[in-house]
Parts: structure tokens; C-alpha cells; sequence
């Protein structure tokens, strides 16, 4: 009788204790994270698909590859290397002298990441316009763009030509320059963009760019910047959202330009009252709300383009373009708060 009560009590015991377990009160839970007021939100972030979409950086020549951190060229798409010049003479020839050790690591770094490459050709304008007029010069001018692409391994080449005007027959000869190099570079299977005028103002500028080149240029890099006053409600921010769908309205309602062919672009610098230009990462070192359009560093006023209006831009270049640009790459920080990196984000694009 006392081992069945012995038994009876063990087995009482141990149920107790099962159902002791089962029983353990829930963990208590994280009070909830109250979000930063001072960080807005982004836009609804559409699916990234991948396509032809471009993130396009320009790299100078007079900047030094290790202020970039190599994870940024996981951001871009294409970069472009600037600058080679045509030589004064206007005979159509190229002053291909740059920093080589520079140039060789910077494409190198775009490679290892699977960014495509190019030269950007700029000069005084006088010099493209004499080119331009001549069929020898422009055949020579060909010729050697050409040689420099393919000598170099790169994807492409790019005009940066500021401006052709409608106040003479530049406008024209620009679309015979385009035509040629066009022609030259598609047999080769490599690319011609160009960098352009916003086109917000009305005149020669704006009217020198004519839709007749458009066929011959595979995209167009629409510098939407150094335009300060253009909106009043934020007259330092030299590349308002205002300034930027405009040059959008010229591009692809007025000249009929096809999306996707259109490259917004971008700053990664900030500019005071008297145009002088502060990088972003200065900006962002100066301790000021990066989120924002406007800092104060040194006590210095500087317009800029913030990471929310970045990812306003982002967006509604996803809507209406196929692609954005920035100038330049060396001015973009390299932290969490990259301006790049914030457009990538936006875009839904794995980096």
C-alpha cells in the first residue's frame, strides 16, 4: 500500500511540474520604437526590375580613386571618366593626356564590378564648334574618340559639349558631329552619350540642342543643376525638384526625347550665394541635417540636394526617365548616408 501511495505522489509530481512549464508566463514584450521626427519618409518604393535603367557617375581626372570606397561602384551602372580634350588647333584632334595611374584604377575598380566604362570629351566650346563645321575635323575627331574607346577597353564615349547654340550653325553641326561618331561607334557595338543643357531657360542654348540628334545618341545626361533662383520658395537649391521636372517637361514633351533615352541628373554638391560649390561629403561632415536642402557650414549658406529630395528624384526618375546621373562621384560621402546609396535605396536596387 505505501509504494502505491509512493507512486501515486511521483506521478503527481511530475505532471505538476510538466504543467509548470507549459505555464511560464510570456516573455514581455519591446515597447514599441518611436520613429525620429527628423527623418521623413520615402516615397512608396516601387519593385526594382532590372533593365536597361542607368546610374551614371562622372569620375574627373583630378580627383583621387581612394576617396571612393570601392563598395560605391556596386551602386552604379556606368562611369564615366572625364576629362580628355579636344587639342586648341580644332583640327578634329584629341589631347588624350590624363593622370594614367588614376584612369587605370578607376576603370579597373568599374570592371571588377561589372560598371560599364567610358570617356567624356570636353573642351571650350569655340573649339567643339570648329570641329563640328568641318567634315575633315569631324572625321578625324571620330577616328580618334573612337581609337581612345577601343585602345582602353572601354564601353563608350561621351560629349560634353557646353553649348551648341541656335545663334549660329553649331546646332546643326552638332547633330552632323553626333551622326558620324554615332554611326562609328554603333559598328563597334559601343556607346555615345552626351552631357546637356537642362534647358529651363528659354533662348540659343535651350534651342541648340535639337531633337534631330536625338536618333544618334543612345542617352542624354541632363545636368538639372547649377540653377539657383529657379524656384523662389528655395532660391539656394541650385537643382530644385521644380528645375528638375521642368528640364524633364522640355525633354520629353517639347523635344519629343524618348524616356528611354533620358538621364536625370543629379548634384552631389552644395552651392552658396556666390556659386561656390561645397562637396556633400563636407556637407554631411559639417554635422548638418543631411535630410534637408539647405546647410549652414562655416557659417556659410550652401543649397543642396538632401536625401529625402534624392529620393523624390529617384522615384520620378523611375517614373518618367530611365535613368539618373551624378556629377560627381568623388563628392559623395561613403557612409550610410551616401547620397547614392540613398537613390539606390529608393530605386529598390540590391548593391
Amino acid at each position: 500500500m505505501k509504494l502505491k501511495n509512493l507512486l501515486f505522489t511521483l506521478i503527481i509530481a511530475i505532471a505538476f511540474a510538466a504543467c509548470s512549464k507549459k505555464s511560464d508566463p510570456a516573455p514581455t514584450p519591446e515597447p514599441p520604437v518611436t520613429p525620429d521626427p527628423s527623418i521623413p519618409k520615402p516615397p512608396t518604393r516601387t519593385p526594382w526590375v532590372p533593365g536597361t535603367f542607368k546610374i551614371v557617375a562622372y569620375m574627373p581626372s583630378y580627383k583621387d580613386p581612394a576617396t571612393i570606397d570601392d563598395s560605391k561602384y556596386k551602386m552604379i551602372t556606368h562611369l564615366l571618366y572625364a576629362f580628355i580634350n579636344p587639342n586648341v588647333s580644332g583640327d578634329g584632334s584629341l589631347n588624350t593626356v590624363l593622370q594614367p595611374s588614376r584612369f587605370t584604377t578607376v576603370i579597373a575598380k568599374a570592371k571588377t564590378y561589372g560598371v560599364k566604362t567610358g570617356i567624356s570629351v570636353s573642351g571650350d566650346k569655340n573649339i567643339f564648334a570648329t570641329i563640328a563645321a568641318s567634315a575633315t575635323a569631324r572625321t578625324k575627331f571620330t577616328a580618334q574618340v573612337l581609337a581612345f574607346v577601343k585602345n582602353n577597353n572601354l564601353d563608350g564615349a561621351d560629349i560634353d559639349w557646353e553649348y551648341p547654340t541656335a545663334a549660329d550653325a553649331s546646332a546643326d553641326n552638332f547633330v552632323l558631329l553626333m551622326k558620324e561618331l554615332s554611326e562609328a561607334m554603333r559598328l563597334e557595338g559601343k556607346f555615345l552619350s552626351a552631357a546637356v543643357t537642362p534647358g529651363v531657360y528659354a533662348g540659343n542654348i535651350k534651342n541648340g540642342m535639337k531633337p534631330e540628334a536625338f536618333q544618334y545618341i543612345d542617352f542624354l545626361n541632363i545636368m538639372q543643376y547649377d540653377g539657383p533662383n529657379y524656384d523662389t520658395a528655395e532660391p539656394l537649391n541650385h537643382a530644385s525638384m521644380k528645375l528638375t521636372q521642368k528640364s524633364l517637361d522640355v525633354y520629353l514633351i517639347e523635344k519629343g526625347l524618348p524616356k528611354e533615352k533620358a538621364i536625370l541628373g543629379i548634384p552631389l554638391y552644395g552651392e552658396n550665394a556666390a556659386g561656390t560649390a561645397l562637396a556633400y561629403r563636407d556637407i554631411e561632415a559639417s554635422g548638418a541635417n543631411v535630410y534637408l536642402n539647405l546647410a549652414t557650414v562655416n557659417g556659410v549658406n550652401y543649397g543642396y540636394n538632401g536625401i529625402e529630395l534624392i529620393w523624390q528624384k529617384a522615384q520620378l526618375a523611375k517614373e518618367r526617365a530611365n535613368g539618373i546621373m551624378f556629377w560627381e562621384f568623388s563628392f559623395d560621402s561613403n557612409s550610410s548616408k551616401s547620397l547614392i546609396k540613398a537613390a539606390n535605396d529608393q530605386l529598390g536596387r540590391a548593391y
